[in-house]
């Protein structure tokens, strides 16, 4: 499996050499409903393999479609799916990514990669992470509205304490440093509290080296707003030691093993939630202000110009707005044209993608929120 976050700019965005695939297909996590999944895979494996013919009848398309017949004979793989599956293939690379938001099912070959439903997923005002601590562990999980799960974490992750603190480092030694030097001016302090003391310490140190993993591995490179789930005791020495700007003030006051997986979802969403529309809700109002001095368009053939020119900052897209045809990103211009026809994809997604290329901001949009009726907006940067 590969890092959907790593690969989208770096592999997917890229200019590769056709043709390159592009498969989606909404997957089950649980029997009886994932013995469809292998199934559902095999019928848009076929159609790909006439698609290809159609398009690409002058190459051999046997060895780009080899690794595709290897997973759906996979019973291993299909016996641990999430809620969707995105594939990309070209010559000469083969990405598989398993979604936590189920997707239409689209099997396309073209110039480049189909992207736009993944960009909906990566949207960090959508998605969070949940950090579960207590004094002895920490697990961290992964989510948006639909589903949370846990990240399998790195062997540099302090998952335990005993990864921080020494297991050897005994309480004898403990209560030698922690009584010091007796006489005037010294303090010594037995039993109980010497234990508390080294309980205390321990926690502190455990919950740092936690937060700075966390930041340096997971917030910085993902953007997403995390959220606290512990006990209450434990929310204020975390957030004492914390140094993590994505920290959300808003907290789960409970440790994560006390509830089922669905119902921390449901209560981190319902926090993250108001941030998410918050967000949406600025940028819809940017776009109306900004259209008084011509700094916004909902107009596709500007929209290109200004997409070739580098000047979009923000571009809002329907999530379930299809417009095939070909952005010509040299000479900003469209050409409209059927999907099925070769080399072409959606122009929307297309739009996205040089938009991305070229510093500006896409979001995907729920289409019950976007502020136009062409499937686009965008906010200009000059």
């Amino acid at each position: 499996m590969n890092t959907l976050e790593h690969d989208f700019n770096t592999v997917l965005l890229a200019n590769h050499n056709g043709p390159c695939i592009s498969l989606y297909q909404p997957t089950h996590r649980t029997y009886p409903d994932r013995q469809q999944d292998p199934i559902r895979f095999g019928n848009l494996l076929k159609k790909l393999e006439q698609s290809l013919g159609r398009q690409y009848a002058n190459r051999e398309n046997a060895a780009i479609l080899r690794p595709f017949h290897a997973l759906a004979e996979d019973a291993q793989f299909w016996n641990h799916s999430l809620d969707g599956l995105a594939i990309f293939a070209t010559p000469d690379i083969f990405k598989v990514y398993r979604l936590q938001r189920p997707v239409r099912e689209l099997a396309i070959a073209a110039d480049s990669f189909h992207t736009k439903p993944l960009m909906r997923i990566l949207q960090s005002a959508a998605r969070y992470q949940v950090l579960g601590i207590n004094r002895h562990e920490a697990t961290l999980f992964e989510g948006n509205r639909d589903a949370l799960d846990e990240v399998k974490t790195g062997d540099d992750f302090p998952q335990i304490l005993s990864d921080v603190v020494d297991a050897n480092d005994g309480e004898p030694e403990r209560t030698k440093r922690a009584h010091g030097k007796a006489g005037a001016g010294h303090t010594t302090r037995h039993g109980m509290n010497v234990r508390q003391d080294a309980m205390e310490n321990d926690t502190e140190h455990f919950f740092r080296a936690v937060d700075e993993a966390v930041l340096a591995q997971y917030s910085r490179p993902s953007g997403m707003p995390l959220l606290l789930a512990a006990l209450p005791e434990h929310h204020h020495l975390f957030r004492e030691v914390s140094r993590n700007p994505l920290l959300m003030t808003e907290a789960i006051d409970v440790d994560p093993k006390a509830i089922s997986p669905d119902e921390l979802r449901a209560r981190a969403w319902e926090l993250v939630l108001p941030f998410y529309l918050k967000r949406l809700e600025g940028l819809i109002d940017q776009y109306g202000a900004s259209k008084t001095d011509g700094r916004s368009s909902a107009d596709l053939a500007e929209i290109a110009k200004a997409a070739a020119a580098g000047r979009i900052a923000t571009l809002l897209i329907d999530a379930d707005r299809v417009v095939p045809g070909r952005f010509d990103a040299k000479a900003g211009t469209i050409t409209f044209a059927r999907l099925e026809e070769p080399g072409i994809d959606d122009v929307l997604d297309d739009l996205g993608e040089h938009t991305l290329k070229t510093g500006g901001d896409v979001v995907i949009v729920p289409p019950e929120r976007m502020p136009t009726e062409t499937g686009i907006a965008a906010i200009y940067r000059f």
